[in-house]
This record gives C-alpha cells, structure tokens and sequence, in this order.
C-alpha cells in the first residue's frame, strides 16, 4: 500500500509544467531569498566553497557552486578508482549473469539502463555502484579514472526522485529517467559513468568538451540532487574493502582498484 500512495503521489507531481516553474524559479534572482534557510535545513558547509553563501545571486548558481582550488586531494596512483561526486553510496555488487543489478531490493535491467543489449552484454558478471547526490552534495560531476571518452548518449525523458525511497518505491528511475552515458576506457578495460537526472529540475550540463580525461577532472554538473552509476567490465574493478552500504563519499576519495582481467 505505502508503495502504490508513494507513485500515486509521484505521478500526480510528475509533470513538464512544474519541473518548468521550480527550474525558472532556482534561476530567477528572487530564489536568492531562500538560499540561507537552504543552507541551514541541508547543513551545507561553505568553508569548502568558492564563496558565501549570500554571494550567490540564485539558488541555481548554488547548487553548482565549486569548491575552492585545493580543497580536494585527487589519488595520483594509476590503479585507483576515485568518486566523481560527493555522494552517499547506496548500493553496489556484481552485475547478474542477466545483465541485471539489484538495488534496494529491485533488479533493474542494464539493457533498458544503457538503452542497448550489446552494450549492457559488455558488463555482464562485471560491478556496479550506485551514488545518490542529495540536494545538500556538492553538484559537480568528475572523472573518476585517467581514460578516454569512447561514446556518449542520452537517454530517457521522466524525472522521478531518486533517493531511497525513489529507488525503492519507484518506478525503476535508474531506468527511466533522463539520463547521460559515457563509456571510457581506461587502464585495464571499460566503463560507463551514467548520470542520471532527479526530480523537478532535470538537467545535466557538459563543461568539458574533452574526450581524454584524468582523473579528478571535471566533467558536468547536475542541476539538482541525483545519482551516478559507476559500471565496470567483469574482472576489472575490486572496491575498497572499507566501503560498506551505505557510505558516505567526498570527490576524490578513493572507492576501488583497478584490475587486469
């Protein structure tokens, strides 16, 4: 019952319209007002951040504030995994001989995930990680590993919530909302880095044109909070053994190795 009330809600809030209005409003310099109160209820810490709080003209610029130079240490070791985000890990495992992962109890299908069978096939029996960015995250979007952007697509049209209860309730979000992929490769094999967009404001924007990438590099940043999919070919990715579901990531930080299959 509690699932049927949650999508009954969703789908009654989940129009263009609205995502329209809160995306014009975060950009529109009266948003400025209620950035303190955002700051105090997500308990966002500006020390690491290029300015104030009050010197952001809109809840927009905001949310895709960046951090002061310095603020992050990049792992220079060339088989090290870092987070492209500050994010909350909420899942992780091995990718099922079907091609399907298992968060918060679903399966969700790669081949719908990825758009295409023959890509979501190169995965199979490989890893996955699963990192929600709340509203509170810093937004941007980095390199986990030293690589070279292979392909890149864009996928999907629905903008339902991804936190716990959207992974666990929804209606498979990880797979049906917008969504940008890139697959890199990198040191000893593939991956692909899936952005998907959240709620309301369903943006994702390119800052780097670039198709060689290092590692801590920027990528892209979100409008909002939302998730990242981390997914690695069989026998090329281990994750760090101190990493247990959830758990807290700052950019940066080290989250796995790399292996050679």
């Amino acid at each position: 019952m509690r699932k049927i009330i949650y999508q009954k809600c969703i789908e009654l809030t989940n129009r263009a319209w609205l995502s329209n209005l809160i995306r014009q409003f975060t950009r529109s310099k009266i948003s400025k007002i209620i950035i303190p109160f955002f700051v105090k209820i997500y308990k966002i810490d500006m020390s690491e951040f290029e300015y104030p709080y009050n010197e952001y003209t809109t809840l927009h610029e905001l949310f895709i504030r960046k951090l002061k130079k310095g603020t992050r240490l990049i792992d220079s070791n060339i088989n090290t995994v870092i987070s492209p985000v500050d994010a909350t890990i909420e899942s992780a495992g091995s990718i099922e001989p079907s091609t399907d992962i298992k968060v918060k109890g679903k399966m969700y299908s790669l081949k719908e995930m990825l758009g295409n069978d023959e890509k979501a096939v190169q995965y199979r029996d490989g890893y996955f990680i699963v990192l929600y960015l709340s509203p509170k995250h810093y937004h941007r979007i980095h390199s986990p590993v030293n690589g070279k952007v292979i392909s890149r697509w864009e996928l999907g049209d629905r903008s339902y919530p991804v936190n716990r209860l959207g992974l666990e309730y929804g209606k498979n979000p990880l797979a049906k909302n917008y969504r940008s992929i890139s697959e890199i490769n990198h040191k000893t094999g593939k991956m692909a880095l899936v952005k998907v967009g959240a709620m309301f404001v369903n943006s994702i924007e390119y800052t780097n044109g670039s198709m060689n990438l290092k590692k801590g590099e920027e990528i892209a940043y979100f409008s909002f909070g939302s998730t990242v999919v981390l997914l690695f070919e069989k026998d090329t990715f281990l994750i760090d053994e101190r990493i247990s579901v959830p758990h807290p990531v700052k950019m940066g930080e080290v989250i796995g190795h790399l292996v050679k299959k």
